[in-house]
């Protein structure tokens, strides 16, 4: 049997991300600044076309002095948001990203993005009224899905995996409303 040209190249191509300043920004298999985290650059052309981080910076009051301002509310949202989706919970793992050039593009800067510390004061400003406007962009995103508002709509909050879970051993559930949907949901299929 022979054996595979491993060093033959081969055009895979080229993602086009557009550009950033001065930056070409691209997916390519051929080196340059490199990162391990590149599907954050997917995640922010996502986010740009639902204008999600945009809708949800609109609901943070930002109490600094503008005149001090480095890092836009927005910026640091995408780049909090886009942290946690890559696996990175924790405020301490930015001082690291801060530096990731994916991680800067995704989030529409060309140099570092904020440090922890800063992400940490943004987390902080948020009270009631803020997770309330938030909930309030989620739903209205959701809602934008839909040609017409759904007749019903089931919330499973429930994190378990187990089927059973909600119905009772006698085999007892409720007839009507959310809980029945939801017990119906989680019934064994027969």
């Amino acid at each position: 049997m022979p054996k595979p040209n491993c060093t033959e190249k081969i055009d895979v191509g080229t993602l086009d991300f557009g550009r950033l300043g001065r930056r070409v920004v691209e997916g390519r298999f051929d080196g340059g600044s490199m990162t391990s985290d590149g599907g954050v650059m997917l995640l922010g052309q996502v986010d740009r076309k639902l204008g999600l981080m945009d809708a949800a910076a609109r609901c943070i009051a930002d109490p600094r002095s503008p005149l001090l301002i480095k890092h836009g509310v927005r910026d640091m949202l995408r780049q909090r948001v886009y942290g946690l989706a890559l696996g990175w919970e924790d405020l301490n793992d930015h001082g690291a990203l801060r530096q990731d050039v994916a991680l800067q593009t995704a989030v529409g800067v060309d140099r570092e993005v904020a440090s922890a510390p800063t992400l940490c004061r943004l987390e902080k400003w948020a009270d009631r009224a803020t997770a309330w406007r938030l909930h309030e962009v989620l739903v209205d995103q959701f809602m934008a899905r839909f040609d017409a508002a759904p007749r019903a709509l089931v919330l499973d909050i429930d994190a378990t995996d187990n089927p059973l879970y909600s119905v009772p051993s006698n085999g007892w559930a409720p007839t009507c409303g959310p809980a029945a949907s939801m017990a119906h949901a989680m019934r064994p299929p027969s």
